[in-house]
């Protein structure tokens, strides 16, 4: 299994670890310390010697209760940084964002997938994705990132995210969007609470069915910390 874009390809025969790349003042980890252009470079090389193969880009944060930001500051966060990526390095760059204008500028400057949150259900962002022709990674999340951890709850977690993918894939490819085009993500720590991250990570690999890449995102997730019984941003000492 392969992914197609930028004129390059991502053979998917193998697991990738991909870096994450904050360019805000208020994401959950790293908020405020690659703002920025040189700084966010510098730390993409980091990554990347490192191993990392996919460099994710973020310009508004979705931790538990943040904010919205404008599309203007959006752009000018993500859009030098994903240009600045692609004339450096031969690493693929993944843009989390849910808004069109993003989605399009990135996509202008080098960006490979876009990895939405709200699996392009902003006005707009679902063409603007089948315009670009680029991968598109889909998460589950119940609710939105404001609100998403007050209360979540599931008669079979597993059963609603399996139903949320095969509705969101549908939805693609009637938007020109080719299934072999997508990615899934079932979104640990976004609207589930530490039960419903385990049930899914006990039933992952039943999402293979889908004959899909899986992205997972659990990097310094509490879910984590309570097994290691360390902080949930605290990195695991080797």
């Amino acid at each position: 299994m392969k992914l197609f874009a930028q004129g390059t390809s991502l053979d998917l025969s193998h697991p990738h670890v991909m870096g994450i790349l904050n360019v805000t003042p208020d994401s959950f980890s790293d908020g405020g310390t690659h703002n920025s252009l040189i700084d966010a470079v510098k730390h993409a090389n980091l990554m990347i010697n490192a191993g990392a193969t996919i460099i994710d880009v973020g310009g508004e944060s979705t931790r538990p209760g943040a904010a919205e930001v404008s599309v203007e500051e959006e752009l000018q966060r993500v859009i030098p940084v994903v240009e600045a990526i692609a004339q450096r390095f031969e690493v693929w760059i993944s843009v989390d964002t849910s808004k069109p204008e993003v989605i399009r500028e990135s996509a202008k400057v080098g960006a490979h997938i876009i990895n939405d949150i709200r699996s392009l259900s902003e006005p707009g962002a679902l063409e603007a994705a089948a315009e670009t022709g680029l991968p598109v990674c889909l998460m589950h999340m119940q609710g939105n990132p404001k609100t998403m951890q007050e209360a979540p709850k599931y008669d079979d977690v597993f059963a609603e995210v399996n139903r949320y993918f095969i509705e969101q894939i549908a939805r693609c490819e009637q938007a020109g969007i080719a299934k072999e085009k997508l990615l899934l993500d079932p979104g640990f720590g976004f609207g589930k609470n530490l039960s419903h991250n385990y049930s899914l990570l006990a039933r992952l690999a039943e999402f293979h069915h889908f004959n899909l890449p899986l992205l997972v995102g659990m990097s310094r997730k509490s879910m984590i910390g309570q097994l290691l019984n360390v902080g949930a941003v605290r990195a695991p000492e080797r």
